[in-house]
Protein backbone atom coordinates (compact mmCIF):
# COMPACT_ATOMS: atom_id res chain seq x y z
CA UNK A 1 0.00 0.00 0.00
CA UNK A 2 2.76 2.46 0.96
CA UNK A 3 4.64 2.00 -2.33
CA UNK A 4 1.44 2.61 -4.32
CA UNK A 5 0.70 5.76 -2.30
CA UNK A 6 4.22 7.04 -2.99
CA UNK A 7 3.70 6.47 -6.73
CA UNK A 8 0.33 8.28 -6.64
CA UNK A 9 1.92 11.26 -4.85
CA UNK A 10 4.54 11.40 -7.63
CA UNK A 11 1.79 11.53 -10.29
CA UNK A 12 2.53 7.99 -11.46
CA UNK A 13 -0.02 5.39 -12.59
CA UNK A 14 -0.66 2.31 -10.46
CA UNK A 15 -2.79 -0.84 -10.75
CA UNK A 16 -5.13 -1.97 -7.98
CA UNK A 17 -7.88 -4.55 -7.55
CA UNK A 18 -11.52 -3.50 -7.85
CA UNK A 19 -14.76 -5.43 -7.51
CA UNK A 20 -14.20 -7.44 -10.72
CA UNK A 21 -10.90 -6.59 -12.44
CA UNK A 22 -7.70 -4.70 -11.77
CA UNK A 23 -7.93 -1.00 -12.44
CA UNK A 24 -5.37 1.55 -13.52
CA UNK A 25 -5.47 4.61 -11.35
CA UNK A 26 -3.82 7.92 -10.72
CA UNK A 27 -4.29 11.33 -9.14
CA UNK A 28 -7.39 12.83 -10.80
CA UNK A 29 -6.18 16.38 -10.14
CA UNK A 30 -2.93 15.90 -12.05
CA UNK A 31 -3.14 16.43 -15.81
CA UNK A 32 0.34 14.86 -16.09
CA UNK A 33 -0.79 11.69 -14.30
CA UNK A 34 -4.05 11.39 -16.25
CA UNK A 35 -2.31 11.93 -19.59
CA UNK A 36 0.22 9.23 -18.68
CA UNK A 37 -2.65 6.84 -17.87
CA UNK A 38 -4.45 7.66 -21.14
CA UNK A 39 -1.23 7.12 -23.12
CA UNK A 40 -0.67 3.78 -21.38
CA UNK A 41 -4.23 2.68 -22.22
CA UNK A 42 -4.15 4.26 -25.70
CA UNK A 43 -7.48 5.81 -24.70
CA UNK A 44 -8.66 9.12 -26.17
CA UNK A 45 -9.28 11.89 -23.62
CA UNK A 46 -12.70 12.57 -25.22
CA UNK A 47 -14.12 9.34 -23.77
CA UNK A 48 -13.92 10.60 -20.19
CA UNK A 49 -12.99 8.57 -17.12
CA UNK A 50 -14.42 7.09 -13.93
CA UNK A 51 -13.48 8.26 -10.44
CA UNK A 52 -13.59 5.67 -7.68
CA UNK A 53 -13.72 6.72 -4.03
CA UNK A 54 -13.91 5.59 -0.42
CA UNK A 55 -17.00 7.73 0.22
CA UNK A 56 -19.27 10.27 -1.45
CA UNK A 57 -17.53 13.22 0.23
CA UNK A 58 -14.40 12.51 -1.83
CA UNK A 59 -16.43 12.91 -5.03
CA UNK A 60 -18.31 16.09 -4.11
CA UNK A 61 -15.61 18.56 -5.32
CA UNK A 62 -16.06 17.23 -8.87
CA UNK A 63 -19.87 17.05 -9.03
CA UNK A 64 -22.60 19.63 -9.59
CA UNK A 65 -25.06 18.43 -6.96
CA UNK A 66 -27.45 21.32 -7.67
CA UNK A 67 -28.66 19.38 -10.73
CA UNK A 68 -29.64 16.33 -8.64
CA UNK A 69 -32.90 15.96 -6.74
CA UNK A 70 -32.99 14.43 -3.27
CA UNK A 71 -34.61 11.34 -4.82
CA UNK A 72 -31.86 10.97 -7.44
CA UNK A 73 -29.17 11.20 -4.76
CA UNK A 74 -31.06 8.75 -2.56
CA UNK A 75 -31.22 6.23 -5.43
CA UNK A 76 -27.47 6.62 -6.06
CA UNK A 77 -26.65 6.18 -2.38
CA UNK A 78 -28.83 3.05 -2.18
CA UNK A 79 -26.33 1.29 -4.51
CA UNK A 80 -23.21 2.47 -2.65
CA UNK A 81 -20.81 1.29 -1.59
CA UNK A 82 -20.92 -1.21 -4.41
CA UNK A 83 -20.22 -2.02 -8.05
CA UNK A 84 -22.55 0.57 -9.62
CA UNK A 85 -21.05 3.61 -11.36
CA UNK A 86 -23.26 6.68 -11.78
CA UNK A 87 -22.87 9.37 -14.43
CA UNK A 88 -23.46 12.65 -12.61
CA UNK A 89 -23.38 16.29 -13.80
CA UNK A 90 -19.87 17.67 -13.30
CA UNK A 91 -18.93 21.08 -11.94
CA UNK A 92 -17.72 23.47 -14.59
CA UNK A 93 -14.40 23.48 -12.70
CA UNK A 94 -13.94 19.71 -13.15
CA UNK A 95 -11.02 19.24 -15.57
CA UNK A 96 -11.75 18.16 -19.14
CA UNK A 97 -9.07 15.48 -18.79
CA UNK A 98 -11.59 13.72 -16.51
CA UNK A 99 -14.91 14.53 -18.20
CA UNK A 100 -13.72 14.30 -21.82
CA UNK A 101 -16.37 15.60 -24.23
CA UNK A 102 -19.09 15.35 -21.56
CA UNK A 103 -20.53 17.75 -18.96
CA UNK A 104 -20.81 14.82 -16.59
CA UNK A 105 -18.49 12.50 -14.71
CA UNK A 106 -18.76 8.78 -13.99
CA UNK A 107 -18.26 8.08 -10.26
CA UNK A 108 -18.39 5.12 -7.88
CA UNK A 109 -18.05 4.54 -4.15
CA UNK A 110 -16.34 1.16 -4.02
CA UNK A 111 -17.08 -1.63 -1.59
CA UNK A 112 -13.63 -3.17 -2.16
CA UNK A 113 -11.78 -2.79 1.17
CA UNK A 114 -8.36 -2.18 -0.44
CA UNK A 115 -9.73 0.50 -2.80
CA UNK A 116 -11.42 2.23 0.12
CA UNK A 117 -8.24 2.09 2.20
CA UNK A 118 -6.13 3.39 -0.71
CA UNK A 119 -8.50 6.32 -1.38
CA UNK A 120 -8.71 7.15 2.34
CA UNK A 121 -4.92 7.13 2.69
CA UNK A 122 -4.50 9.19 -0.52
CA UNK A 123 -7.18 11.61 0.67
CA UNK A 124 -9.12 11.72 -2.60
CA UNK A 125 -10.65 9.54 -5.30
CA UNK A 126 -8.62 7.78 -7.97
CA UNK A 127 -9.10 7.63 -11.69
CA UNK A 128 -10.32 4.12 -12.47
CA UNK A 129 -10.14 2.38 -15.82
CA UNK A 130 -9.62 -1.32 -16.47
CA UNK A 131 -6.01 -2.50 -16.38
CA UNK A 132 -5.40 -3.80 -19.86
CA UNK A 133 -3.68 -2.78 -23.04
CA UNK A 134 -5.98 -2.05 -25.98
CA UNK A 135 -7.28 -5.29 -27.48
CA UNK A 136 -6.36 -7.44 -24.47
CA UNK A 137 -8.78 -8.62 -21.77
CA UNK A 138 -8.83 -6.75 -18.43
CA UNK A 139 -6.39 -8.14 -15.86
CA UNK A 140 -7.97 -10.17 -13.06
CA UNK A 141 -4.73 -10.95 -11.17
CA UNK A 142 -1.59 -8.98 -10.28
CA UNK A 143 0.49 -11.39 -12.40
CA UNK A 144 -1.54 -10.46 -15.48
CA UNK A 145 -0.88 -6.75 -14.81
CA UNK A 146 2.85 -7.48 -14.76
CA UNK A 147 2.56 -9.52 -17.99
CA UNK A 148 0.85 -6.63 -19.80
CA UNK A 149 2.62 -3.62 -18.25
CA UNK A 150 5.98 -4.99 -17.13
CA UNK A 151 7.39 -6.58 -13.99
CA UNK A 152 8.22 -3.21 -12.39
CA UNK A 153 4.75 -1.69 -12.82
CA UNK A 154 3.39 -0.61 -9.38
CA UNK A 155 0.57 -2.95 -8.33
CA UNK A 156 -1.38 -3.09 -5.09
CA UNK A 157 -0.97 -6.78 -4.31
CA UNK A 158 -4.40 -8.09 -3.42
CA UNK A 159 -7.38 -9.93 -4.87
CA UNK A 160 -10.33 -8.54 -6.81
CA UNK A 161 -13.79 -8.68 -5.28
CA UNK A 162 -14.59 -11.76 -7.36
CA UNK A 163 -17.34 -10.26 -9.53
CA UNK A 164 -17.43 -11.50 -13.13
CA UNK A 165 -18.45 -8.26 -14.84
CA UNK A 166 -17.16 -4.69 -14.63
CA UNK A 167 -19.33 -2.19 -12.80
CA UNK A 168 -22.79 -1.37 -14.03
CA UNK A 169 -23.06 2.23 -15.29
CA UNK A 170 -26.25 4.29 -14.88
CA UNK A 171 -27.24 7.88 -15.57
CA UNK A 172 -28.00 9.64 -12.26
CA UNK A 173 -30.48 12.06 -13.86
CA UNK A 174 -32.57 9.51 -15.79
CA UNK A 175 -31.76 6.20 -14.06
CA UNK A 176 -31.04 4.79 -17.55
CA UNK A 177 -28.75 1.78 -17.76
CA UNK A 178 -25.66 2.69 -19.83
CA UNK A 179 -23.60 -0.49 -19.33
CA UNK A 180 -24.84 -3.78 -17.90
CA UNK A 181 -22.86 -4.95 -14.86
Amino acid sequence: MDACLAHLRQDAVIAYPTEAVFGLGCNPDSETAVMALLALKQRPVEKGLILIAADYQQLQPYLDETQLTAEQKEKMFSFWPGPVTWVVPARNTTPRWLTGRFDSLAVRVSDHPDVRQLCEAFGKPLVSTSANLTGLPPCRHAAEVHQQFGKDFPVLQSETGGRNNPSEIRDALTGELIRQG
